[in-house]
């Protein structure tokens, strides 16, 4: 039913207010609601926060958001994770009402005894729930001079009017008929899950060494034109890659992300580059968990013990880093659940169990897991998991192709985590259809995977992050990864390192969580052929040593940039959100324009998209979107270069790849402020 003043289409809303919207503790985002009346009267509205356990929170007043629409709205900030409601409030403004009929009637000599007397009798009830501390007086005064018949009539009503007397009413106004929407649930959540740079790395390849090449053996039974056998290459541990780890922190990451280091199947053991005939001493794919050593809940024999990997996360941690595990609910046909729970996969018809396949590819080695035969023991399980590594200090979970698991799954094991354990945070890796994505992050999913990958152009970017930070931002939040493992893209391939600067910039600037993949820095970009996206040599199925030292050395790295870019992440608010992006224009689709903002921080970014030739442009600001007056020039400085220029409402750029591949640009007087928020 409608209340007395109706309160309608309330947003953010997520799936008809049956899930909660979603914020971390410190974001501001936009209440908005459908307010109106019948008559003439005024109305206002305001937003009701209240934290945990019904802790009342901020009282915030609603504006209209565009005369003559009905469509109010107020910027709301949480301060506190745990689960909150907001509530819309509509109410009559008698004060409001009487003031616009006052500046009317009183100029025009109607009815102005009335008037100025029906004004002393309304603000001297409003007076009442003014605190005294707060302005009472200012609207008591107020009330004297209304009755003052000694006074001009027009004189007693610029005192009803004063600045002193508005203020204090508008903080503590006069409501009559207030009516509310029903609360509705908002989970704010730690802010690591929704800021934060990723670093992937495979443990196995940080520290690898290599076995030197064993001559054939002599003798009569040796066959004479007998090859060297090939050199092998030994496993890196979790001991070596906590070496890695100061050199990771520099570059300003929070997250170390570790594919599954739990134990490889031998059976159907992808080689390299994916073939069918691996070599003896060929180390398979991280993602065919399990063998005899053990399943889900040990881990590789070659990257150490319990007691390494404990090592590598303390390592971590005093580095102000958080160690992500990737969760990949599936089996190698080695794993002890084939033979202790046959019941948990598919058989065919012949009796075998089906592996993993998504035509034309076909993953012999990976056995996925039949849900419906028993969801309940499944899910059982997979709380047991993740509470093992829990215990272990991992509170970070990379999640494998949960689009090919239930939904409900996901909801009932994500749920009974995050009941006992709210600061643990789940990534999908979900790569798939739109509807998807968003169910899986209504359902529980902290940070999602997106389409930034492939989106490319001006328009597509320009389209993609509007959605992103507009109608989904309530309940998915984006991790910009720039590549992973699995996906090389195209604009990578064929761009080299300028593709590689642009795509970096783009990715921390615009998404306050992204992510690279160990080699990006080294802008590594051959595929196996043409048109393909898996790497040549791919880490997923064979050890990768790199020289780090000798690749920064020759100044080969894009570690100075990635490190810039952390460094200004940290340094300016407005990169840490969002919900604040808003895109400007150029007169070259080869340039991006986009401005972030929150409070007084704002920076403007300008990206060359080209990475083959310089391109140049006029751009065109949006000024009141910076705050700023249509004629106003205001400094700004280069947070890349340190180069300060004078920027208007129009300006030009010029951006060469290579050499300078963007600006990032924070306006005066805007100072950053210090320090990293709290994760």
């Amino acid at each position: 039913m409608i209340g007395r003043i109706p309160v309608l289409d309330v947003h953010p809303l997520v799936d008809c207010g049956r899930r909660p919207a979603k914020a971390v503790a410190g974001e501001t985002f936009q209440v908005t609601a459908t307010v109106f009346r019948e008559g003439h009267d005024a109305v206002a509205a305001n937003v009701v926060l209240r934290g945990p356990g019904g802790r009342p929170g901020p009282w915030t007043p609603m504006r209209e958001l565009a005369p003559g629409t009905d469509r109010w709205g107020a910027d709301v900030t949480p301060d506190a994770e745990g689960r909150w409601t907001y509530t819309v409030e509509a109410w009559s403004d008698p004060v409001a009402t009487w003031r616009h009929a006052a500046l009317i009637k009183i100029p025009a000599g109607i009815d102005t005894a009335l008037v100025l007397a029906e004004g002393a009798e309304l603000y001297e009830r409003a007076a009442e729930g003014v605190p005294k501390r707060d302005g009472r007086e200012a609207v008591l005064a107020a009330v004297d001079a209304l009755r003052d018949e000694a006074r001009p009539a027009g004189a007693r009503l610029a005192a009803a009017l004063a600045p002193e007397a508005a203020d204090a009413l508008a903080r503590h106004p006069l409501r009559e008929l207030v009516t509310a929407s029903r609360p509705h649930p908002l989970v704010v959540e730690r802010r690591r899950a929704l800021y934060g740079s990723w670093y992937e790395m495979f443990p196995r390849s940080e520290g690898a060494s290599v076995e030197p090449a064993k001559a054939p053996r002599k003798g009569r039974r040796a066959k004479a034109a007998a090859a060297p056998e090939a050199p092998r290459i030994v496993s890196g541990t979790f001991r070596t890659a906590a070496e890695r780890l100061p050199a990771v922190a520099a570059m300003g990451f929070d997250v170390v992300y570790l594919p599954p280091i739990h134990p490889i199947g031998t059976s159907h053991r992808k080689g390299p580059n994916n073939s069918l005939t691996p070599a003896p001493h060929d180390v398979g794919v991280p993602w065919a968990i399990g063998s005899a050593e053990g399943g889900h809940d040990a881990v590789h024999p070659d990257l150490g013990t319990l007691e390494d990997f404990a090592h590598f996360v303390e390592t971590a941690r005093n580095l102000r880093m958080e160690v992500a595990l990737d969760f990949a609910l599936q089996c190698s046909p080695d794993h002890p659940w084939v033979e202790k729970h046959p019941e948990w996969f598919q058989h065919r018809a012949d009796g075998s169990i089906a592996y993993a396949e998504n035509p034309p590819k076909k993953y012999q080695d990976i056995f996925p897991i039949a849900f419906d035969k028993d969801l309940p023991g499944i899910v059982t399980e997979s709380v047991r998991i993740l509470r093992f590594w829990m215990d272990r200090g991992v509170r970070i979970f990379r999640v494998d192709n949960p689009h090919t698991k239930p939904v409900i799954f996901w909801e009932k094991v994500i749920t009974e985590i995050n009941r006992t354990d709210p600061d643990v945070i789940f990534l999908a890796e979900a790569f798939t259809r739109p509807a998807m994505m968003h169910t899986l992050a209504t359902i529980g999913f902290q940070q999602s995977y997106t389409y930034f990958t492939w989106r490319n152009s001006r328009q597509e970017i320009t389209d993609y992050v509007t959605e992103l930070a507009g109608g989904t931002a309530s309940f998915m939040r984006p991790n910009f990864f720039v590549n992973t493992p699995d996906i090389l893209p195209g604009y990578l391939q064929e761009g080299g390192r300028p593709a590689f600067e642009a795509r970096a910039v783009l990715a921390a600037t615009l998404s306050p969580s992204w992510g690279v993949y160990a080699g990006f820095e080294l802008c590594e970009n051959t595929p196996t052929d043409h048109g393909s996206e898996e790497y040549l040599d791919s880490e997923k199925y064979e050890i990768r040593p790199r020289d780090w030292e000798a690749a920064e050395r020759e100044g080969r790295s894009l570690a100075p940039l990635i490190t810039s870019l952390n460094r200004i992440r940290r340094r300016h608010p407005a990169l840490q959100q969002l919900r604040d992006v808003h895109f400007h224009t150029s007169d070259n689709d080869a340039l991006i324009v986009y401005s972030k903002r929150s409070g007084s921080n704002i920076l403007l970014v300008v990206v060359n998209l080209d990475p083959h030739h310089t391109q140049e442009a006029t751009v065109s600001l949006d000024m009141p979107r910076l705050g700023l007056d249509r004629h106003e020039s205001v400094p700004v400085r280069d947070e890349l270069t340190g180069t300060s220029y004078h920027w208007g409402r129009t300006f030009y750029v010029r951006l060469e790849p290579g050499v300078t591949p963007a600006h990032i640009a924070v306006l005066r007087p805007s100072p950053p402020t210090g320090g990293s928020p709290t994760p």
